[in-house]
């Protein structure tokens, strides 16, 4: 993952020629539209990939960069755009009225810049006083619902800032959104405001999936985000989704001439406000109350990143306008993430599916942005060695983007000389099998494989995950619980579990439902194709594309072990055959040559082999014209999804790359094409579009 970090110091800018400038612009932009992306498109299988301290270093260095080569400006840029296309799941509502982002301030000199900017464009003198509202920032989605005479008609999400998705039947589960507004309202009202989820109604819900063998979510707004974008309206009615309005959108006539007056008459036509939303005179009050509110977020039962200043007016409002993305009006600013100093009481290890051992730091537990923190992970031996930690240390405690514990740094200097150095160990703490680390890795692996407890429960979860096996009902509480009866170690045990039916719907909170229901889903998954299974096995740098790839030149387990037993000498055919496949190397090969020669391994995959129905992927073409072509699509497409384009083109016979390279046979170029076209002109690669692209696979 990309961070401002990876890119040139905003200092160093002045040095840039023109040419490096654009190739870091082009680079930024698409990289801040994928995580655009990821952020307003979240469903249950994605959450955020970027804490949000490190997306605004990505958004000011951009808009640094912007400032200094304005003539470099990309189109697609950042500044100019709002979220993010929608999603071909659901329909499209264009919105009357854009829906914005907001500009950012990080200190208390920002905020000052912000009111002494809006002053000038108004043409208001220094000493004279402009009313701000002053909010908290709620960390959920942002939502515009539409009324026709009072009745509500539509739901949209933000989508790109035009036009958004239609969740109109998901919105009308949510139980403090109206569906009628009360008192007399103009004939059509927009009403804006976040969806979002208690922190307690989290945890609630978090305990019931894990109960369920369901997904765990990451943080509140991933699980309202997740749970407002279901298929399946029914789903989002069973979530605790709450809404607080926090703007007008289109209104036909005017309701109130000031922001504060229409949050007064939300609450009057039956919204919730939030209760912090206050008035201010000026920067030193508005900062303020910032730091009253910032002072309470860990107590808040919802999360919030910082607070957002609007002009009061709305007449000011409409003279100010917007710049590029952004209004002139508002901005918000920005918590920074929140620490905590705990002492590091131990380090235990845990063992993983591929025996990696991971440190983990046992803390006394502290509250870090509202959430009990008692263990932080430590990644590897290198990065405890790095930071100088040891047991017993006074540490600084950070939940990265208000979601992953890490620590930031010890206190050496709070040293009493009690701390003890934690020696890593050379065995596997579980199993007792040695636990090496080979040449040029970070990580030490536990060898003993499905001998080893730890590794084989992470191994039957990841088999039954949901791009593997994907079973309903077998989850990571069901997993652990049969493996302690003794009921499964290998995967192919699952294929048997049929046989326990009884026995399972005897178990506490099973039932005869549920075991019927887990054995439905079981035999469900008794045919299924060869790279879900192969990907499913859990074998190091082994995952989805590359299973699919190994299945395509060995259609079936025979040709797999057979490939195996003879590729064990790199010297060999069969091993320079295996490297032969694109995208296949040498350590990718030593992997799955390793597995698959291993004894246990051998036997697990005869008796899969008994219970199930492979099927071999779709062959592809081989004399299309693009068969054995490279091809990269970038862009947003009209006629096909990226997915449907990409799954076309390997049926094809083509080879699709997530990135430009000299080895690229061409480019297929869609809308806000961004850095990967640049890249290709640079490197000669041929540049078609969508139209050119369907045309020569018609042919």
């Amino acid at each position: 993952m990309k961070t401002a970090t990876d890119f040139v110091a905003i200092s160093q800018i002045e040095k840039l020629d023109p040419a490096e400038a654009s190739m870091i612009m082009q680079e930024l932009a698409a990289l801040i539209q994928n995580y655009d992306a990821a952020y307003h498109n979240s469903t249950e299988q994605q959450d955020a990939v970027l804490p949000d301290s490190e997306y605004d270093k990505l958004i000011h260095l951009n808009l640094a960069l912007e400032r200094h080569f304005p003539s470099l400006i990309q189109k697609n840029s950042p500044s100019v755009r709002v979220g993010h296309q929608v999603s071909e799941q659901f329909g499209k509502i264009e919105h009357t009225l854009q829906m914005l982002s907001l500009g950012n301030a990080f200190t208390d000199e920002d905020v000052f810049d912000f009111v002494e900017r809006v002053k000038r464009f108004l043409a208001l003198g220094n000493s004279s006083t402009i009313q701000l509202t002053a909010e908290p920032k709620i960390d959920g989605l942002s939502l515009s619902l539409r009324y026709e005479k009072g009745q509500l008609v539509t739901g949209a999400t933000r989508g790109d800032g035009t036009i958004g998705e239609d969740i109109t039947q998901n919105v009308m589960t949510i139980a403090d959104i109206p569906h009628r507004l009360s008192g007399a309202v103009p004939d059509i009202v927009e009403v804006r405001g976040e969806v979002y989820m208690q922190r307690s109604d989290f945890t609630r819900l978090n305990a019931q999936q894990q109960e369920q063998g369901g997904k765990i979510f990451a943080n509140p707004r991933n699980a309202a985000a997740g749970s407002l974008r279901q298929k399946d309206p029914a789903i989002t009615k069973n979530r605790p989704l709450r809404f607080f309005a926090y703007a007008p959108g289109f209104l036909s006539a005017a309701i109130t001439d000031t922001h504060s007056g229409f949050l007064d008459w939300a609450k009057q036509a039956g919204f919730d406000v939030n209760p912090l939303s206050i008035t201010c005179a000026d920067a030193p009050e508005m900062l303020a109350h910032y730091r009253h509110i910032a002072s309470q977020r860990s107590q808040l039962d919802y999360e919030i990143d910082g607070v957002v200043y609007k002009v009061d007016r709305l007449d000011y409002q409409d003279r100010l306008g917007q710049v590029s993305r952004a209004p002139r009006w508002a901005i918000a600013h920005k918590f920074p993430a929140e620490q905590a100093v705990t002492t590091l009481e131990d380090i235990d290890i845990q063992v993983g599916r591929t025996g990696a051992l991971t440190p983990v730091a046992r803390l006394k537990p502290v509250q870090v942005g509202g959430v009990t923190v008692s263990n932080a992970t430590l990644h590897n031996e290198d990065e405890i060695k790095r930071k100088d930690i040891m047991i017993g240390d006074q540490v600084i405690l950070q939940r990265a983007g208000d979601v992953i514990p890490q620590i930031v740094q010890v206190l050496a200097s709070e040293r009493s000389g009690n701390e003890a150095h934690f020696i890593f160990p050379d065995q596997c703490p579980v199993c007792g099998s040695p636990a090496l680390r080979p040449d040029g890795e970070a990580v030490r692996r536990c060898i003993g494989g499905f001998v080893c407890t730890a590794q084989s429960v992470e191994r039957l979860k990841h088999f039954v995950s949901r791009n593997a096996f994907d079973i309903d009902g077998l989850g990571d509480k069901q997993i652990e619980l049969f493996y302690t009866l003794g009921w499964i170690k290998y995967p192919s045990d699952i294929f048997a579990l049929p046989l326990k039916k009884d026995e399972i719907a005897a178990l506490s909170g099973m039932g005869e439902k549920s075991a019927e229901n887990l054995v439905m889903a079981i035999n469900a998954r008794l045919t299924i194709a060869l790279e879900r299974l192969i990907f499913g096995l859990g074998i190091r740098q082994i995952g989805e594309a590359t299973a699919k790839l190994i299945a395509q030149r060995y259609p079936s387990i025979e040709q797999l072990l057979q490939m195996a037993e003879f590729a064990t000498d790199p010297d060999t055919a069969a091993y320079q055959e295996l490297i032969s496949i694109d995208q296949i190397g040498r350590s990718v090969a030593d992997d799955l040559v390793q597995f698959l020669a291993d004894e246990d391994n051998r036997i697990e995959l005869e008796k899969l082999a008994q219970h199930l129905t492979l099927i071999p992927p779709e062959t592809p073409q081989q004399n299309s014209p693009i068969s054995g072509k490279t091809i990269v699509f970038t862009g947003t497409l009209a006629a096909l999804s990226r997915n449907e384009a990409k799954a076309q083109a390997e049926r094809l016979g083509a080879r699709v790359s997530g990135s430009v390279s000299g080895k690229t046979d061409f480019l297929v170029a869609g809308a806000d094409a961004g850095s990967k076209a640049s890249k290709a002109e640079a490197l000669g690669v041929s540049i078609l579009s969508e139209d050119e692209y369907l045309k020569i696979i018609a042919d």
